[in-house]
């Protein structure tokens, strides 16, 4: 079976296809990995049993902007260049992640016919998979309760799929590589893979104050780092191997709400704290994504115009000394096998292609 699958622009629509690449591949089909020019998807993807193909895509953006203009031809081109790619790879389905750059290949794909299966990590769907929707035959979920108004399309609670580093890591490994003592409590602060300019400035700010407590480790994002001497602080623009550890390690983590990010926590049992980007900088997915963790009693919630040093010094303390309220509810959160489901769902599509 020839599988294509689509996503980019950032992390979140790359590295949830990682289990299913492996799993398509093990199972001995031919998987081929179709993301943007930007270098951000074929760099995830480069160690992983697949070929990577990249086609031009217009970003879809909510506000006026020059851009917008240019993107309808780069739009127009991505979906061109996709028509040729399925001509030529004859896939049997296209499983779509998300992201602008999903758009132009499903398009080419139901013009030829070919079964789109696609997942929606959010509560809500994104604009992306609204456009792909009408297209697809099945859309995976994340959430039980996200709902596609109006949608003919299939639509099944799957789970978001998380890689094996995540759910293998070791704790102990995670503090020998951070060279942390059994005896101090880990805080893990991360935006994302493109960092948070707030949290950052946050953090930094009640520094002294949380290593008091804490040894911090601090993803701030590419080109964020700030020279800083401050014992039991330490930076990183972005974690390449051994994350699952880290995060094995973590007594408590402070994080964006983005859905990847939330099912990771959760299905590791962490404590954490939630800071959502606010609606100035999206879609608001992150606010209903941490709303929802909040009333199932997984995550601790602070908006982000709530947020100063000494919140968030009150809020992680609160979570080492009274948590357990948190890792009561977060201990009968049953973690579904989505990379399995999906990987069932594309079978289950293949077999109705023409």
């Amino acid at each position: 079976m020839k599988v294509l699958i689509v996503g980019g622009g950032s992390a979140g629509h790359v590295l949830p296809t990682v289990p299913i690449v492996t799993a398509l591949a093990e199972e001995g089909h031919d998987v081929v990995f179709v993301g943007t020019h930007s270098g951000l998807e074929a760099d995830l993807v480069a160690e992983l049993p697949c070929d990577f193909r990249a086609i031009s895509a217009g970003k879809l953006r909510r506000y006026l902007s020059l851009e917008n203009v240019l993107d309808i031809f780069r739009t127009l081109l991505g979906i061109f260049q996709s028509l040729l790619l399925v001509l030529k790879t004859k896939p049997q389905v296209i499983f779509s992640k998300g992201g602008y750059v999903s758009f132009p290949l499903v398009l080419a794909g139901w013009i030829c016919r070919v079964p789109i299966v696609a997942h929606e990590s959010d509560i809500s769907p994104g604009l992306a998979n609204r456009l792909v929707t009408p297209f697809a035959n099945t859309i995976c979920t994340s959430f039980a309760d996200t709902a596609f108004k109006g949608a003919k399309t299939h639509v099944v609670h799957t789970g978001t799929p998380l890689r094996a580093e995540i759910v293998d890591g070791s704790a102990t490994t995670g503090r020998q590589r951070l060279g942390i003592s059994p005896d101090k409590p880990l805080l893990v602060v991360t935006g994302g893979s493109l960092g948070a300019d707030r949290l950052n400035e946050i953090v930094r700010s009640e520094i002294q104050e949380l290593t008091q407590t804490f040894y911090v480790f601090h993803v701030c994002g590419p080109g964020k780092l700030v020279a800083m001497e401050v014992s039991d602080y330490v930076q990183a623009e972005f974690v390449a191997e051994g994350w699952g550890d880290v995060l094995a390690a973590a007594d408590v983590v402070l994080s964006r709400a983005g859905a990847n990010a939330l099912f990771e926590l959760v299905a590791l049992q962490k404590k954490n704290l939630l800071v959502p980007l606010p609606k100035v900088a999206s879609r608001g997915d992150q606010i209903e994504n941490a709303a929802y963790a909040q009333a199932r009693g997984w995550s601790l919630v602070i908006a982000e115009e709530d947020l100063t040093p000494q919140s968030l010094g009150a809020a992680v303390r609160q979570l080492l000394e009274q948590g357990e309220q948190w890792t009561t509810r977060l201990a009968e959160f049953a973690t579904p096998n989505a990379a399995h489901a999906i990987v069932m769902e594309i079978h289950a599509a293949a077999r109705k292609s023409p």
